[in-house]
């Protein structure tokens, strides 16, 4: 099983000097996959956590995949389909995957900001349907091209969302859910594959209560998790360190102990 991070590419805290930086940490950590989000109306909704400045993820990827090593995977976590037209999309993916040499990995998602979806004049309500014509057409768009398709992982939890799964993704991408609702899932719906991303926040104390999410608690917890995860199948697990509040993105010392304590014991017990 591989370990990703999800890496912050907004906030106060970010530019260009940061976002190579937090790149070389990933790599220097002996990660496999760094991710990046994907919002591109910052309005009130999205500003609330993930204010400007927003790098664009597909420009922020291509950048990092120059300035980064050969071995470290790149991703969007998640990229949300319905703001873009899908040939643009397919387009965009495969030149990346392509110049990356094989290494990105489109994360896909419906998106929730309701206020950025009246920005872009695009229907909230209609952002499932949108999702899957949109993977859709970009399958069909890579077949026509001839294009070695990189990984599609799809997010969410719904229903839905793991219908979508089973037709068109490579992996399912749940993002912070417990251990317990994730297995819970994975028993009830044979999907393709597994790759989650959760939470990442060391605690000095265990944390209890059924609905703990993965990834928070202690050391030794959170290394169960992961294992827990293995078990479950997970081929790749993404670590989030941030948690809401933009001002982290001003302070990232506290989520890089998190990650730098994660990968010590990794290496050692894997």
């Amino acid at each position: 099983m591989q370990l990703g991070v999800n890496v912050p590419n907004f906030g106060p805290g970010t530019d260009p000097g940061a976002l190579r930086a937090r790149a070389a940490l990933v790599e220097g950590l002996g990660f496999d996959l760094l991710m990046v989000s994907d919002h591109v109306a910052v309005t009130p909704d999205v500003a609330q956590r993930y204010p400007e400045p927003f790098y664009d993820p597909f420009t922020t990827l291509s950048w990092l995949a120059g300035a980064s090593g050969r071995r470290l995977r790149i991703g969007t976590t998640v990229l949300v389909l319905p703001y873009r037209h899908p040939l643009l999309v397919a387009r965009m993916a495969d030149s990346l995957h392509r110049l990356s040499g094989g290494r990105f990995v489109l994360g896909v998602g419906v998106g929730w900001a309701r206020q950025e979806f009246e920005a872009l004049g695009v229907p909230f309500g209609a952002r499932g349907r949108l999702a899957d014509e949109s993977l859709g057409a970009v399958r069909e768009a890579w077949r026509a091209g001839g294009a070695t398709a990189p990984p599609v992982w799809v997010g969410g939890h719904s229903e839905a969302a793991l219908r979508r799964v089973a037709r068109f993704g490579d992996a399912w991408h749940p993002l912070r859910l417990p251990v317990p609702r994730m297995r819970s899932v994975l028993a009830e719906h044979a999907l393709p594959g597994f790759a989650p991303r959760i939470a990442l926040r060391l605690t000095d104390a265990p944390v209890t209560g059924p609905e703990r999410p993965a990834g928070v608690g202690d050391l030794e917890q959170v290394m169960g998790d992961l294992a827990e995860l293995r078990g479950l199948g997970a081929g790749t697990v993404v670590l989030d360190p941030y948690h809401g509040d933009p001002a982290e993105t001003l302070r990232p010392e506290a989520a890089w102990q998190d990650l730098t304590a994660v990968s010590e014991h990794w290496r050692r017990t894997s």
